[in-house]
């Protein structure tokens, strides 16, 4: 297909669905996600349901609870996607159980990420330092600190639980609360603008990890138990673990794929590389973006990731679209 350029994918986004007569698909809806990735994989997705499918697409603003809640009581959006399956509770599992709810694809690959992280050039310097066993024996080439999630954070559980696990503070590295997710960030960019030693907690998909090379520290084997244990703020018998990697999925509700395969065959391919989207984030936040402008950089940039999702008949959709 022709190459999209910022101005086509901009005029494509707004146009309404390409007309495709009794091949139109009809009403569809999708949930979006009240975060910046879930806004640009809506927008995506938008974007190719209207115009390669024919579509007509209504976007429902959401959160993951009240997605998967509206589906449970009311059969509907049709679509609920960057579902983050691990914080839905038991009712999805229900959902799924019964019949009512389908699981596609990851929206995400290879999920979201959890982790202890160090600077690439620090990493680079001192090698040691990718493992943690390497970071508790040489406390000063990390700062000495480490840095923790905000209060309130579930994040913040799983650290307060696994950082005594390890002995971080046994090994002279103080553990730094941060008052909020913006201060967390500041600490990155500013030990990366200094070359400067840094140690402590992030996730991703975010636009820091996608501006700043970070490594990830190797915390050693993941334990599904003392992982399930980590996530209790009451627990008193916690084992050491690493994170694994978040579940991010498409879900759909049955009745919409019982009467949509075509659809269902796209949702279920359409996975974004984490590491994309990092990058996608970071754009976004360096230029004040919106998801849909997130959406356009992603259409613009990654056709080659894109264009593997679509069947023959949505690809010859939309050459004729980029043609007109």
């Amino acid at each position: 297909m022709k190459k999209l350029t910022l101005t086509t994918a901009f005029t494509l986004l707004a146009a309404p669905a390409f007309a495709q007569g009794d091949a139109s698909c009809g009403e569809v809806s999708i949930t979006e996600m009240n975060w910046a990735s879930a806004s640009v994989v809506t927008n995506v997705a938008n974007f190719i349901l209207e115009q390669g499918y024919g579509c007509d697409v209504s976007i429902v603003p959401s959160d993951t609870v009240p997605a998967v809640t509206s589906v449970a009581e009311n059969n509907e959006p049709d679509i609920v996607t960057e579902l983050w399956t691990n914080a839905t509770g038991n009712v999805y599992e229900r959902l799924k159980e019964e019949g009512r709810i389908r699981e596609l694809g990851a929206v995400l690959d290879p999920g979201g990420v959890d982790a202890w992280w160090i600077p690439a050039y620090l990493a680079e310097e001192h090698p040691e330092l990718t493992t943690i066993e390497g970071v508790l024996e040489n406390p000063e080439l990390v700062g000495g600190r480490f840095h923790n999630c905000p209060e309130g954070w579930g994040c913040r559980v799983f650290n307060d639980n696994l950082l005594p696990v390890f002995g971080v503070e046994e090994a002279g590295i103080e553990v730094f609360n941060h008052g909020s997710g913006e201060t967390l960030a500041t600490s990155i960019a500013s030990a990366y603008e200094n070359e400067e030693p840094w140690f402590g907690y992030y996730w991703a998909p975010t636009a820091v990890i996608g501006r700043y090379d970070m490594v990830q520290v190797d915390m050693g084997e993941y334990d599904q138990e003392a992982h399930e244990a980590a996530q209790n703020p009451d627990a008193t018998d916690v084992g050491r673990t690493s994170f694994p990697p978040a579940p991010v999925k498409t879900a759909v509700t049955n009745e919409f794929a019982e009467s949509h395969p075509e659809l269902v065959e796209f949702l279920s391919q359409m996975t974004f590389p984490t590491d994309v989207m990092n990058s996608v984030l970071s754009w976004m936040d360096d230029n004040s973006a919106s998801g849909e402008e997130g959406a356009v950089y992603f259409l613009t940039n990654y056709q080659d990731i894109w264009g593997d999702w679509l069947n023959e008949s949505a690809q010859e959709n939309l050459q004729q679209v980029l043609q007109q």
